[in-house]
């Protein structure tokens, strides 16, 4: 008889469990009401916000808090535009100031063109922010040797990028983001690069943790929609890893056995 009760399979990282394995961002919609409907439509419990252009303190323009409850969601602070070490500690230093947030998302960015990061002052930003008691998840290259770095320097989570930033090319080297999960002991996340539900999908089907998306539901035709879309990429992902998928093989194999034929 096949189980068909409803699978509890949640996720943690410092210390937070989820339910969602799906995170979405707060950039490039419409507007702040775009951006909820489609949080909502999600499923996601966790929102990563850009402190350098998101705002969260002005009360002369719209603020994000207003529409995405900072008690129904996780708010991950990152330090999207920051090219150096210095810039992102202090962006984050600014967040818990407004916020009180210790759990956020590093990104330290090599350059404009192709938004890669920039390993070395990121490993060196981490070191930084641990000190002074952030919880740090990592954007990072899909090294895994800087990923193994980057959790032995006090990560919380390791996010190596599918593809560049707002590509929409999915994920390009599988086979290095399934090296990195196999090691890592701290939750991993495909971060950037996911365009459609198969790119979620087969991020979840590595045995990644989670996926972190924001172009690929922002700048769809219909957001909402794509919101939507992704929620259950990310399940049946997930799904489909837990299975464990049949084995490849370089022939045929009838579904049917030949023997006893009429």
């Amino acid at each position: 008889m096949t189980d068909t009760a409803p699978r509890t399979d949640s996720w943690t990282v410092a210390g937070r469990t989820f339910n969602s394995r799906l995170i979405v961002g707060t950039g490039k919609y419409r507007d702040y009401a775009q951006n909820a409907a489609a949080a909502e439509a999600s499923g996601a419990e966790m929102v990563t916000v850009a402190v350098r252009r998101v705002n969260l303190t002005d009360p002369n323009q719209p603020v994000l808090t207003d529409f995405i409850d900072p008690k129904k969601y996780t708010y991950l602070p990152n330090t999207a535009g920051c090219f150096t070490g210095e810039d992102a500690v202090r962006t984050l230093r600014l967040a818990r100031e407004a916020g009180g947030w210790t759990l956020v998302k590093l990104e330290v960015l090599a350059d404009p063109k192709t938004l890669f990061p920039d390993m070395e002052e990121t490993l060196r930003s981490l070191k930084l922010l641990t000190a002074e008691g952030f919880e740090v998840m990592v954007y990072c290259t899909d090294d895994p040797v800087y990923a193994r770095k980057l959790e032995d320097a006090g990560a919380v989570a390791i996010m190596p990028l599918g593809a560049p930033i707002g590509s929409g090319l999915g994920v390009q080297n599988p086979i290095n983001i399934r090296l990195i999960v196999e090691q890592s002991k701290v939750p991993v996340l495909v971060d950037a690069g996911v365009g459609t539900a198969s790119d979620a999908a087969i991020a979840m089907e590595l045995g990644c943790d989670g996926v972190l998306m924001n172009t690929a539901i922002a700048e769809a035709r219909d957001p909402l929609l794509m919101a939507s879309a992704m929620k259950h990429a990310v399940i049946a992902g997930r799904e489909s890893y837990l299975a464990g998928r049949m084995k490849k093989r370089f022939y045929a194999d009838p579904s049917s056995p030949l023997a006893g034929l009429i």
